[in-house]
Formats: structure tokens, C-alpha cells, sequence
């Protein structure tokens, strides 16, 4: 069984490893595109490119146990919990361009609440992946579902897209909102509509 230290350099070896190889695989990239990797201004573009990748995708190596760091609390509280204007920047899947906006998010508690920074910290998760908006929603309701099993769930994300802004049809003022509600808030339309009110 291996110790705490030689599990630890087990994962700094491996993220060596793969900074290196995406170093080596953006360096490709920018020769493919007919420019010189080994120019003055892009000589070191190779690693920043990597380790931004590795950032951006962060999402991948967070374990959702150890980011609710046991933030969750017994509390006789039923009232509409939002935390709403929840900046987040993810990378579209389909062409690996920045998408960003802001996600509101709601709960109705069942005796059960979570600690504040803990939904900014499950929008970054789910966030830093390669996404598309619908899922990334969808995802981040059903995680504050199961952690702690409100009465209901609602999840908005207002986001604006580089790959409808930049290329394709080019409409740089266009947004796309998205929805899931669970629970209480798919079934009531009064509860939905006050979450909606109140963002």
C-alpha cells in the first residue's frame, strides 16, 4: 500500500506528463497553422496554452465529496433558499470555445441546508469541462438534489457563446438561457414563478 507522500508524487508525476503532452500537441497546432512555435512571442505560448487548458478543464479532477467538505447542515428552515448572479466560464464541446454568463440558483430546503460557497463551487465543477449549456443546467440541479434532498430545485444559466459570436453566424448581442427545475418547482407554478421573480 502506498504512503499519503508517494500517492501525492504519483499525481504531480501524472499532471507533469500531461502538461508536457498538451505542450507538445499546441505546439503542433500552431505549426499546422504556418507559424513558428519557436519565434520570440510564441516560444513559451505552448505551455501557457497547456496549463490554461488544464485549468479551464479543472472540473474533471474535482472529487464532489471532498469540495462539500461535509458543508452540509441539519436546520428547521423551509423558506426559498437563491443564490443568484453565480459568474461561471466554461468551453463549448463542439468547437472548444469559451461560453460564459451567470447561473441563479434556488432550493426549498427539507430540513437540510448548504453551505453558501458550496454552489458556486458545484457551477465551477461542472463548469470547467468541456460542456454545452443544456447539460451543464441540468447537471448542477441534480447535484444540489442529491447532496441534500430539498422539497425542490431550480437551476438558470444566461450565457453568451464565442462560437455564435465569433464564427458561424456571428451575432455578438445574442444570449441562451436555459432551465431545470426539479420537485416542487417543476410541479408548482406558484413556487416556480417566485424563484423566477426573485432572479
Amino acid at each position: 500500500m502506498k504512503t499519503k507522500q508517494e500517492s501525492e508524487t504519483d499525481i504531480n508525476r501524472e499532471c507533469l506528463d500531461r502538461t508536457n503532452d498538451l505542450e507538445f500537441l499546441y505546439a503542433q497546432i500552431i505549426e499546422k497553422l504556418g507559424e513558428n512555435p519557436n519565434r520570440q512571442g510564441l516560444k513559451r505560448t505552448p505551455l501557457r496554452a497547456a496549463t490554461a487548458m488544464e485549468f479551464l478543464t479543472s472540473g474533471y479532477t474535482q472529487d464532489l465529496t471532498k469540495l462539500l467538505n461535509q458543508a452540509i447542515f441539519d436546520e428547521d428552515y423551509d423558506e426559498m433558499v437563491i443564490v443568484k448572479d453565480i459568474e461561471f466560464y466554461s468551453l463549448c464541446e463542439h468547437h472548444i470555445l469559451p461560453f460564459w454568463g451567470k447561473c441563479h440558483v434556488g432550493y426549498l430546503p427539507n430540513k437540510r441546508i448548504i453551505g453558501l460557497s458550496k454552489i458556486p463551487r458545484i457551477v465551477d465543477m461542472f463548469s470547467r469541462r468541456l460542456q454545452v449549456q443544456e447539460r451543464l443546467t441540468r447537471q448542477i440541479a441534480e447535484t444540489l438534489e442529491e447532496a441534500i434532498d430539498p422539497t425542490g430545485v431550480g437551476v438558470v444559466i444566461e450565457a453568451q457563446h464565442m462560437c455564435m459570436m465569433a464564427r458561424g453566424v456571428e451575432k455578438q448581442a445574442s444570449k441562451m438561457t436555459t432551465n431545470t427545475m426539479l420537485g416542487t418547482f417543476r410541479e408548482d407554478s406558484s413556487s416556480r414563478a417566485e424563484f423566477l421573480r426573485c432572479i
